[in-house]
């Protein structure tokens, strides 16, 4: 069955546009300022981090175990106490008036700590009403039925299974209607299918105004989704730039060329070329930057100086940098 059989649109409902100020997207709606984080025994988690989430946006926060990720969404979210800096979520400074900042926020923590004897329904009627909110069945019945959940809301949570549990867990950070909703590793463990679903549901909320930020260990899931990525390493914020922007300026690209006659070595007449030999001499790989093509790529100079030397080429092909060979020549760089 299709996704648009099995599951219900979402719809978030608006909220007041007083309290948000009447903004509109891309306006800040998460404002983070020289954040830092040490904690008793004098690790640093967190170096004065300075980062602005826009309205409506979906942002991915990349970087290895140990970096910070999990540090930093939970110093916004209230859960750990930062050390020095300030945060506010919809202007809302987090430490002078949390409730305020607090409600706009939905969490989707990366453990699953379940009840496991509670029924779905009312692990996440419960969920809202933690933050207050009046009972309103009519809302939770549509965040299940969006999270394919309907049909187990009567179900103990230890009865599902470990994606089931996670969808349960989205559906209580939407329980209160949040304006921002932290994802965090929201697939670790889930099938491709599942996964995908997800994106789905994400992308639906995006839609809907609510502000995505996810952190995550699957690359292609970033690239997916994201309209700007931040890498952070060892506590810093090394990187925030468009996705778009990013695969452009840091993206390379590789020209393959299949030689019709093996070479031992690249020819004298070609050392001012960025070629390496491979396949046994097989073949040509020239690398260049692909953020400068207007300037000109340097392929039509190669191909003429491969036909001077005599060097036939019986095919070509191109491949361009992923976000994952960005990512990892970042975090390499910064190590």
């Amino acid at each position: 069955m299709t996704l648009s059989a099995t599951r219900a649109p979402l719809a978030m409902p608006s909220h007041d546009a007083a309290a948000s100020g009447g903004a509109e997207a891309g306006t800040p709606i998460i404002q983070v300022e020289n954040l830092s984080k040490v904690y008793a025994k004098g690790f640093q988690a967190l170096k004065q981090i300075d980062l602005t989430i826009r309205r409506g946006e979906i942002f991915a926060l990349l970087g290895p175990n140990g970096a910070g990720k999990t540090t930093l969404i939970s110093i916004i979210c209230g859960l750990v106490n930062a050390s020095s800096g300030s945060i506010k979520v919809d202007g809302y400074d987090t430490v002078s008036h949390y409730r305020q900042a607090r409600e706009r926020i939905g969490l989707v923590p990366q453990e699953l700590t379940n009840e496991a004897f509670t029924t779905v329904w009312d692990t996440v009627s419960f969920s809202r009403g933690l933050f207050g909110k009046p009972r309103d069945p009519a809302h939770i019945e549509n965040v299940l039925r969006a999270l394919t959940l309907w049909e187990k809301r009567d179900n103990r949570l230890l009865q599902l299974s470990g994606g089931m549990k996670r969808r349960v867990l989205i559906a209580k950070a939407l329980s209160h209607q949040p304006q921002v909703l932290f994802l965090d590793e929201p697939t670790a463990g889930v099938d491709v299918e599942l996964r995908r679903e997800m994106w789905d549901v994400v992308r639906e909320l995006r839609d809907q105004g609510v502000t995505i930020i996810l952190t995550t260990h699957y690359i292609e899931e970033a690239e997916e989704m994201a309209d700007r990525i931040g890498v952070i390493r060892r506590g810093e914020l090394v990187l925030v730039e468009d996705k778009h922007t990013l695969m452009r300026q840091l993206g390379r690209k590789e020209l393959t060329l299949q030689l019709a006659t093996p070479l031992e070595a690249v020819p004298a007449a070609l050392a001012g070329h960025a070629l390496t030999l491979t396949e046994e001499g097989h073949a040509l790989v020239y690398t260049y930057d692909g953020s400068h093509e207007s300037e000109g790529t340097g392929i039509a100079s190669l191909l003429a100086d491969l036909e001077t030397a005599g060097i036939r080429v019986k095919d070509l092909h191109t491949r361009q940098s992923s976000l994952e060979d960005i990512f990892v020549n970042l975090v390499r760089e910064n190590a």
